[in-house]
C-alpha cells in the first residue's frame, strides 16, 4: 500500500527522502517537478498530479506552504474534493491557523475521510537527520495508525489531543524558538558593537547553562555571517503572524512575540526573507545605524 507525500520544499523533501530510504512505498508530487528527482532516485514513484497521489495512496501526507496550497491540492470547494479524500487519511504536517485546521478536519470527515494534524518542530538539518519532533492531534484510532509512519522523520512524537491541539502546541514551541533566536542575535549584535570577539562569545555560551541545540547551530551562523537557510525568515514571519493572531483571539498578552514579529517584518521587508532566521540581526543592525524602515506591512498595525 503506497503512502502519498505532497509538498517537497525545504522541509518536505528531506522528510520524504527519509520515508523512502526507510522502505516506505511512496508516491510523491510537487508543483515544481525538479524537486521530485531526488525522491525518484531514492525509489519513490512520481505522480503526474495530486489526484493520482490520492488514487494510489490511502494515506496522504501534506507538507505544503499555506492554506491556499492545501485547498488547491485537495480540490477543496470543488466537486473533486469528496472523491479525493473519501476513504483516505489526510495528514497535515505544515503550519496553518488553528481555525483553518479545524475547518479542514470537519470538511474531510463530512466527505468520508480521516484527518490527523501533525506539525513538526525542527528546521532543515533535523529534517535531513530524521530528528524532528512531531505533535499529533485527531481521533485516537487514526493518530495511532499514523504514528508509526512518522518514525523515519521524527525522533519523537507526542499526542496533543483533539484538533487543533497539535498546532497550538507547535505555536507554543515556536514562540519560545523565535524569542530565543532573536535574543541570541541581539546578544551577538551587542557584543559586536562593543568590539568583543564573537567567537569568544560563542565559546562562552557553549560552556554555560544557556547552551542549547539551537544556540549551537545559530551562534556559528552569526559568527560567520552565514545566513544560508535552515528556517527562512519569511517562514518565521508567517509562523509569528499565526501565533500573534492566536494570541489576539484569546486576549493574551504577548509582548516578546510582538517585538519579534516587528523585527522579522523588518528583516523580510529589507529583502532578507530567503535567508535564515538568524538574519534578524540585520534588522537590529539597521535600527542601531539609524536606518529607519517605514510602511512595511509587518511593522505597523500588526501587534497583538
Amino acid at each position: 500500500m503506497y503512502v502519498g507525500f505532497i509538498g517537497l520544499g525545504v522541509m518536505g523533501q528531506p522528510m520524504a527522502l527519509n520515508l523512502a530510504r526507510a522502505g516506505t512505498p511512496l508516491v510523491v508530487w510537487n508543483r515544481t517537478p525538479a524537486r521530485c528527482e531526488p525522491l525518484h532516485a531514492a525509489g519513490a514513484e512520481v505522480a503526474a498530479n495530486p489526484a493520482e497521489v490520492f488514487d494510489r495512496a490511502e494515506t496522504v501526507i501534506l507538507m505544503l506552504a499555506d492554506q491556499a496550497a492545501i485547498d488547491a491540492v485537495l480540490g477543496r470547494g470543488t466537486p473533486d474534493f469528496t472523491a479525493r479524500v473519501a476513504g483516505h487519511t489526510v495528514v497535515h504536517m505544515g503550519t496553518t491557523s488553528a481555525e483553518y485546521s479545524g475547518g479542514l478536519r470537519d470538511d474531510i470527515r463530512a466527505a468520508g475521510g480521516r484527518y490527523v494534524e501533525a506539525p513538526v518542530s525542527g528546521s532543515r538539518v533535523p529534517a535531513e537527520q530524521g530528528e524532528l519532533v512531531g505533535m499529533l492531534a485527531g481521533d485516537d484510532d487514526t493518530v495511532s495508525a499514523v504514528r508509526p509512519l512518522l518514525a523515519p522523520m521524527c525522533r519523537e512524537t507526542f499526542g496533543c489531543g483533539a484538533v487543533p491541539g497539535a498546532l497550538l502546541m507547535k505555536f507554543s514551541v515556536n514562540l519560545f524558538l523565535i524569542a530565543l533566536v532573536t535574543g541570541l542575535a541581539e546578544a551577538f549584535h551587542f557584543a559586536d558593537r562593543h568590539g568583543l570577539d564573537q567567537r569568544l562569545l560563542r565559546d562562552v555560551l557553549d560552556a554555560g547553562p544557556m547552551a542549547s541545540a539551537v544556540s549551537r547551530v545559530k551562534a556559528p551562523k552569526l559568527v560567520a555571517r552565514d545566513f544560508t537557510v535552515q528556517a527562512a525568515a519569511t517562514d518565521v514571519l508567517k509562523n509569528n503572524r499565526l501565533i500573534a493572531e492566536a494570541a489576539r483571539k484569546a486576549d493574551l498578552a504577548s509582548p516578546l512575540l510582538d517585538i519579534c514579529h516587528t523585527l522579522y517584518g523588518e528583516t523580510v521587508a529589507r529583502g532578507h526573507g530567503d535567508e535564515d532566521m538568524a538574519a534578524v540581526i540585520r534588522a537590529l543592525e539597521a535600527r542601531t545605524d539609524g536606518v529607519h524602515l517605514h510602511g512595511s506591512p509587518d511593522t505597523e498595525g500588526d501587534r497583538a
